[in-house]
């Protein structure tokens, strides 16, 4: 089934019902399903004008907005393939996503309009600006009443990854992966009033469109903001009566420091989602204390090469009435029922309750592969179709799922292992620490010396962490240096950038 059609199913259903309020401009806009499938309808026709067909690549190359939107299911329903684009990239990643991706038409807003010109290979046949003069050309266009029909195993979207360790590599998500995964999980839209969702996650990320997808195929209103922004985001769950939201842990933790939140209701907040990045035990912990006791937080743990979601720690996890759930706090929850897990050990053997090991999930809806990286395919989809995530972790009495780190991220330090996941939580549960990163750096005593960087609170001091870290780490996972920083390199959605620091500790001779 065509991803249009996740849009095309409740425009025929509930054609009325509001579908969309876009807050991403000066005025908020309110957009109904009927509304909303004949923008896409005359877009679809503009890109047809412009020669795109089916199978060519459209890159997406802006912040939240209705016309986004508009893009990203005009190019589905005529059956091309969607590339959103990190707006945040610089030169040489923009131009790597251009010119790997081949995109023919790219729909872009204008203060892009001179990075994009820099980086523009020849395969760009067009770009339209969509604060510019795209309205006008959507409508002059011929309507384009269709959603093309394709087969499951087509091409919908390639997401590229963050590039936390190289220049991103393409995702292809197929049309029958994202249907199947937001239909399986939900009913079409109804007329019933199915609450508000508030999307401040970026749609050229796998969890940002995915939490369109869902809000928009069972009728919940999207509350659209452009970019995260914690005041702003206060402001909209209040002022748009927002009952779901979905936030990556360092937004959540933006949030909880914003001295707005003293002052806000949330009162109409019901469930509050958090993934696409490691979330820090003491930072839900305080989310838990700080937040409305009627709003409900869950967890949801997946990549993009899994489409998504595939483990989820649920709201009744998060009520820490018990040392079981306080212990299970620190896991991403349990696997979903279209998803295995195994774990496995580095010479391939199954890992039994409690060894750890890598994590490895198999799922229809896995990708169908990186785009031109065959190679790199076949190192992360084995030929059983297990996914090799890169995640370390290990799996409880009752199947729920522990991680403690990325495999290329651990530090040997004297012939022992160490996590920095497990030693930036215990930095996270210091009151002097706002964000913390911890990498090895080469010694020739220790082979690795293990290094935290942080970014102090208020009045915070190194001492005061070293103290903390004397009691809580054993000696070998303490830091043997700590440095202050204003800010840690990270993705546009909170992933850290360890190789980032690595660099920048090495010259500062620590």
């Amino acid at each position: 089934m065509n991803l249009a059609s996740l849009l095309d199913l409740p425009s025929m259903i509930v054609p009325d019902a509001m579908a969309l309020v876009d807050i991403s401009g000066d005025t908020p806009q309110e957009i109904t399903y009927g509304e909303l499938r004949a923008n896409v309808g005359q877009t679809a026709g503009l890109l047809t004008e412009l020669g795109v067909m089916a199978g060519d690549r459209v890159g997406v190359f802006a912040t939240n907005s209705a016309s986004c939107l508009e893009s990203i299911f005009a190019t589905s329903a005529i059956g091309a393939t969607v590339v959103p684009m990190n707006y945040r990239a610089a030169d040489e990643e923009v131009s790597h996503l251009l010119a790997d991706s081949g995109a023919k038409v790219v729909f872009a807003e204008t203060r892009y309009k001179d990075l994009i010109e820099r980086c523009r290979p020849d395969t760009v046949e067009e770009i339209v600006y969509l604060d510019d003069d795209y309205i006008a050309r959507r409508d002059a266009a011929e309507e384009w009443p269709l959603v093309n029909e394709v087969e499951d195993e087509e091409l919908a979207a390639l997401l590229y990854t963050s590039g936390t360790t190289s220049l991103p590599k393409g995702v292809k998500l197929t049309h029958g992966a994202l249907t199947g995964y937001i239909m399986g999980a939900n009913d079409a839209a109804d007329g019933e009033d199915h609450g508000r969702m508030c999307l401040a996650a970026p749609l050229y990320h796998i969890a940002g469109l995915t939490s369109l997808l869902n809000a928009l195929y069972s009728g919940r209103i999207t509350v659209m903001m452009s970019q995260f922004e914690p005041d702003a985001w206060l402001d909209a769950v209040d002022t748009h009566n927002v009952s779901h939201a979905f936030l990556v842990p360092t937004m959540l933790a933006k949030v909880l420091e914003s001295d707005k939140l003293a002052s806000a209701s949330l009162s109409t907040l019901e469930a509050c989602t958090y993934g696409a990045a490691p979330m820090p035990p003491a930072v839900i912990k305080r989310a838990i204390d700080m937040f409305p006791d009627t709003v409900g937080f869950s967890g949801a743990y997946g990549q993009t090469e899994t489409t998504s979601t595939v483990a989820v720690l649920g709201p009744d996890d998060h009520v820490l009435d018990s040392d079981l759930k306080l212990a299970r706090i620190r896991s991403v929850g349990q696997v979903l029922d279209d998803v295995e897990v195994r774990i496995v050990n580095p010479e391939g053997a199954v890992m039994g309750v409690g060894e750890p090991g890598e994590v490895q999930l198999r799922t229809y809806r896995a990708m169908d592969g990186y785009w031109g990286a065959e190679e790199k395919t076949r190192v992360t989809i084995d030929d059983e179709g297990w996914v090799h995530t890169g995640d370390l972790g290990y799996l409880d009495d009752d199947n729920y799922l522990f991680l403690s780190g990325r495999s290329g991220d651990m530090i040997i330090r004297g012939g022992e292992n160490v996590a920095p996941e497990e030693v930036e939580a215990v930095l996270y549960e210091c009151d002097d620490v706002s964000e913390a990163a911890v990498v090895g750096l080469s010694d020739e005593t220790w082979g690795e010396r293990v290094v935290a960087t942080v970014v102090l609170r208020d009045g915070g001091s190194v001492e005061n962490i070293q103290a903390h870290c004397k009691e809580h780490l054993a000696g070998f996972k303490r830091p043997d240096a700590i440095h202050v920083t204003d800010e840690l390199p990270r993705t546009s959605t909170g992933k850290l950038l360890r190789r980032h620091l690595i660099p920048v500790l090495e010259e500062l001779g620590i």
